[in-house]
């Protein structure tokens, strides 16, 4: 499939995917015209390359998961470590995140209160 097609079922531009191949996070074949050819394969890599990235794992860590995906079967070890790393991050980032929700929600809780005590002295 070309790079358009693919851009539309992955809701990514184009230059997004050029830029994935680019510092080496997708290998993309060529056809006979030497034009990009995605695979139907490729949609579920690439939007769990997306995942990765929108969960704050850094490009070079993605990038190295990449080449041991793209090595084979003998790195699911490594691979199955570097996911179990980034997933302790995820829950740090979430407990954190909760803590800022709290805190919010702690906020508005006092602002509401503080209104409607006003409001009842008037």
């Amino acid at each position: 499939m070309t790079i358009g097609e693919i851009a539309k079922k992955t809701d990514l531009s184009e230059s997004t995917l050029r830029y994935y191949e680019k510092k080496g996070l997708l290998r993309v074949g060529r056809d006979h015209n030497g034009r990009r050819d995605y695979e139907e394969s490729d949609i579920a890599w690439i939007k769990f390359i997306r995942r990765l990235k929108e969960t704050g794992m850094l490009l070079k860590e993605i990038r190295r998961y990449a080449q041991l995906r793209y090595r084979g079967e003998t790195t699911m070890p490594e691979r199955l470590d570097m996911l179990q790393k980034h997933r302790k991050y995820i829950l740090k980032q979430l407990k954190k995140w909760n803590e800022y929700l709290q805190n919010l929600d702690d906020k508005i809780a006092f602002y509401q209160e503080s209104i409607r005590e006003a409001e009842l002295r008037r």
